[in-house]
This record gives structure tokens, C-alpha cells and sequence, in this order.
């Protein structure tokens, strides 16, 4: 009998080290595509997008000074660190989780071949 694959466990089997860097791209959110998470990816994609239309409304078409340009950057920048981190740290939850759930297994797997059993 086959058993289905779960998030937790597809999400365990990317590398974090790989959605990190893929996250680490301002306001792509690639590492969520790597990692099959999808709302997580369109809360980034909104995020970067509503950065942007923003900075577009503060702007109102005048030429931005070095300072408004810095902030815009800044603020893309911050999504990119907060994405990363929050994948990499999904990734190691994921772990975590499979880790315990195979140590429950093996419990179990030990209380039924002991000889007495209640």
C-alpha cells in the first residue's frame, strides 16, 4: 500500500539552504515556488506589489530624491530577509516534525514486538 506525500513532508525535502537564496531575490518569492507554498508565495507577490504601487502614489510622478529611492530599496530589501528567513525556518519546522513523527513510529514499532503485551 502506498502512502500519500504530505506538505510536511515535500516541505522537508526541499533544501533550505536553496529556498533561502531563491527568496533572497527582491520580490520574486521563488523559494515559496521551490517549496510548493503558494500562499505564502502571493502574500510576497502582494506585498512587493502593494511596495511598489505605493511608492508610485507617494511619488506622484515627481522624480524621486536619492533618499525616497533608498527607502524603496529598503523596504524590497526587508521582504526579501523576512522571506528567506521565514523559509528557511519553515524548512526546519518540516524537519523537525518527520524527525518526531519516525521517532513515534519506531516507539510503537518496539511496543509490539515485545513478548507480553497489555
Amino acid at each position: 500500500m502506498r502512502k500519500e506525500i504530505g506538505k510536511t513532508e515535500i516541505l522537508a525535502s526541499s533544501s533550505g539552504w536553496l529556498a533561502f537564496l531563491l527568496n533572497s531575490f527582491p520580490g520574486v518569492g521563488t523559494g515559496y515556488i521551490y517549496q510548493r507554498r503558494w500562499f505564502p508565495y502571493f502574500l510576497n507577490i502582494g506585498a512587493s506589489t502593494i511596495w511598489f504601487f505605493l511608492g508610485i502614489y507617494v511619488l506622484r510622478g515627481n522624480e524621486p530624491t536619492n533618499n525616497q529611492r533608498i527607502i524603496g530599496l529598503l523596504g524590497f530589501l526587508l521582504i526579501s530577509i523576512i522571506t528567506s528567513m521565514e523559509s528557511l525556518l519553515a524548512h526546519k519546522r518540516a524537519l523537525k516534525i518527520i524527525k518526531e513523527e519516525s521517532n513515534n513510529s519506531n516507539i510503537k514499532d518496539k511496543k509490539k514486538k515485545s513478548w507480553f503485551s497489555k
